[in-house]
């Protein structure tokens, strides 16, 4: 046993239970248990299975593959503040702020890769377990000293059946460059490659171009995605003629479920400002009028911004100024105002003026 099949070993083993356990559910339905179609189904079968399990990562891509392109502008502009400064204090502050930039929207590049990461190891372990199936019929899997091994359920009793399994006249365990292919099995593969790289450039388009606003289709950033949605068809199309029919068949309907997963998602949950956002304002506003019923468009409340930590400060009355008036030449000017608490006023003349102390007396003598 390779050093990679022993990595894929635990994985290898889960792939070939649930291809085995389909293939018994479909052969008790009544379809011929030798058969291509059986083996075709039990395979699609296990696509599902964990297509289901990776539900919530497909949700949390199609938020982070939309964050991405909505933070695109502010990306912008913190490369723009940037260029040209390669000091490691400049560079350690534009890493510092694209790291806050993420944490602010909630998405980072690595979240948008997920569902095809955790898939990777599943498909090479579809790949070795179909790749195998030649020295598992034959009881030479993995060497000539052990040649009883069986990959979980998977025997070699069951791997021959596998092994002779056709679909359109092609074997599931051929391939492209199959020294030994046939007609068929080159044509099947590539119909399938076809159809692989056709159902991935368009799960990548409906995504980037149906789903994100006029502002988040322009940039670098909006750049690379564009490449890499005709890119990665074309590595699919060079790599595909290496790969196994059955692994041709779990990847095409791996880009079926996902495109069609992404269709319902886009409709009910389309992104704000995006083409699918309009369709589905669309799609309400004649729902609601063939029943009657007007809609009018939502606007968002105006929030008032207010600094956090400080307290309001009280306001103070404003007094009224005190006004001078003139009095007799030789006296003093006198001034009257109001004041916010009333106050008696002196009275005035003479008397006013402050009263003198008691006058001493005298010791007597």
């Amino acid at each position: 046993m390779s050093w990679f099949d022993g990595l894929l070993w635990p994985i290898m083993v889960v792939v070939a239970w649930i291809m085995v356990r389909f293939h018994e559910l479909l052969t008790w339905l009544g379809l011929e248990e030798a058969g291509g179609l059986s083996w075709t189904l039990a395979i699609v079968g296990l696509v599902i299975v964990i297509r289901i399990l990776l539900i919530p990562l497909f949700f949390k891509q199609i938020r982070a593959s939309r964050g991405m392109q909505m933070l695109a502008p502010e990306m912008q502009a913190i490369q723009k503040k940037y260029k040209g400064k390669t000091d490691p204090a400049s560079r350690e502050a534009m890493s510092r702020e694209t790291m806050a930039l993420y944490k602010k929207h909630g998405t980072n590049p690595f979240s948008s890769c997920l569902p095809i990461l955790l898939q990777s190891p599943i498909f090479f372990a579809l790949f070795r377990v179909l790749y195998s199936l030649p020295k598992l019929s034959e009881g030479v899997y993995p060497n000539a000293e052990n040649p009883k091994l069986h990959i979980g359920p998977l025997t070699a009793q069951i791997a021959d059946q596998i092994e002779h399994a056709t679909i359109f006249g092609a074997p599931l365990s051929g391939s492209f460059l199959q020294a030994d292919a046939i007609s068929n099995t080159k044509v099947v593969s590539v119909v399938l490659i076809v159809a692989m790289c056709l159902t991935q450039f368009l799960t990548q388009r409906q995504l980037t171009m149906k789903n994100m606003p006029p502002s988040a289709l322009e940039g670098p950033m909006a750049q690379q995605q564009k490449m890499l949605m005709y890119a990665m068809p074309l590595i699919f199309a060079f790599s595909g003629v290496n790969f196994p029919i059955g692994v041709l068949i779990y990847w095409t309907t791996t880009n079926l479920w996902s495109m069609g997963q992404q269709f319902y998602t886009i409709r009910r949950m389309p992104a704000p400002g995006s083409q699918a956002e309009l369709a589905f304002k669309e799609r309400k506003a004649r729902k609601a009028a063939a029943k009657g019923i007007t809609i009018e468009e939502e606007k968002p409340a105006a929030i008032e911004e207010k600094p956090r930590g400080q307290r309001q400060q009280p306001k103070r009355k404003d007094r009224a100024k005190p006004v001078t008036t003139s009095t007799d030449s030789g006296s003093a000017p006198k001034t009257t105002g109001t004041s916010s608490s009333p106050k008696t006023a002196p009275p005035a003349g003479p008397s006013a003026s402050r009263p003198k102390p008691p006058a001493k007396k005298k010791p007597t003598k």
